[in-house]
C-alpha cells in the first residue's frame, strides 16, 4: 500500500515502500499548510517548476534531509549553483527507473520562474510508475490539454489536478481532464489558497461522480489516503 499526504496548494508527500517523496514542498509561505518545512521528511524531492510557491523549501529541506531532488534540467543546474549534490535532471518525455519507481516527467502548460528572476525551463507534470505497477499522474501548475487521454491510456491508479482557475485549470476544464485521464482516484489541488483561487472542491467533485467513473476524494491540509 502506498500513502499520499496533500499539504495543501500543490504540495504532496508520498510513501512508497520505504521512500519519502515531496513534491513541490511550499511550507514557509504556505498559509494552508499543517506542518513546517523543518517538520517534513524526504529521500526525494521532486519539483515541477521554479515558481516559489513550488521549488518553495526545496533548499532547506534537500539540505537538512539530504534527500535527491528531481526536476528538469534547468532548475537542477540552478540548484546546484546553490551548492546542492544531491540531483538528477529529466526533461518532458523522458523517464528514468529511481529505486521508488519509473518516473517520467510530462506535458504541462504554464510558466517557470526561478524566485531570483532566472529562466526556469519547461514546468511539467510527473507520471509515476511504481515498483507494484501503480500509476499515479500529478499534474501540478497546468492548463488542459488533449494528450492528456495519452497519459490517461496508461491506466491511472490515481491522479491529482489543480482546479483553482487563474493560474490552472479551473473546475470546469478539469472535469474535462477526468474525462480524459479516467483515473480510478482523483485528487483536487492548487486551490482555496489566496483568495484568487477559491473553489468548491465538494462541488467538483459532485459533478466527477456524476459524470465520469472515478472517484474524486476532496482532502483537508495534512490528511492522507491510501491507494
Amino acid at each position: 500500500m502506498a500513502t499520499l499526504t496533500w499539504y495543501g496548494h500543490a504540495t504532496i508527500g508520498l510513501e512508497i515502500e520505504n521512500f519519502k517523496l515531496l513534491i513541490d514542498p511550499y511550507f514557509s509561505a504556505n498559509p494552508a499548510a499543517p506542518v513546517t518545512a523543518d517538520e517534513v521528511e524526504a529521500d526525494y524531492i521532486l519539483v515541477s517548476h521554479g515558481h516559489g510557491d513550488h521549488i518553495g523549501d526545496t533548499l532547506d529541506i534537500a539540505r537538512r534531509t539530504g534527500a535527491t531532488v528531481i526536476s528538469n534540467y534547468e532548475i537542477i543546474t540552478w540548484l546546484g549553483k546553490q551548492g546542492l549534490e544531491k540531483l538528477h535532471a529529466q526533461h518532458l518525455g523522458g523517464g528514468f527507473h529511481h529505486p521508488f519507481g519509473y518516473l517520467k516527467l510530462t506535458l504541462a502548460l504554464h510558466g517557470s520562474q526561478l524566485p531570483d528572476g532566472s529562466y526556469g525551463g519547461n514546468p511539467c507534470g510527473f507520471l509515476l510508475t511504481t515498483n507494484d505497477g501503480k500509476k499515479i499522474y500529478l499534474a501540478q501548475d497546468t492548463g488542459l490539454f488533449g494528450d492528456m487521454q495519452l497519459i490517461g491510456d496508461e491506466g491511472l491508479t490515481l491522479a491529482a489536478l489543480p482546479i483553482g482557475d487563474n493560474f490552472t485549470m479551473g473546475p470546469d476544464d478539469a472535469l474535462r481532464a477526468v474525462k480524459l485521464l479516467n483515473p480510478q482516484h482523483v485528487i483536487p489541488i492548487h486551490y482555496n489558497t489566496f483568495a484568487l483561487i477559491q473553489q468548491d472542491a465538494q462541488a467538483w467533485a459532485e459533478q466527477v461522480a456524476a459524470e465520469t467513473a472515478s472517484k474524486a476524494v476532496v482532502m483537508r491540509p495534512g490528511e492522507t489516503f491510501d491507494y
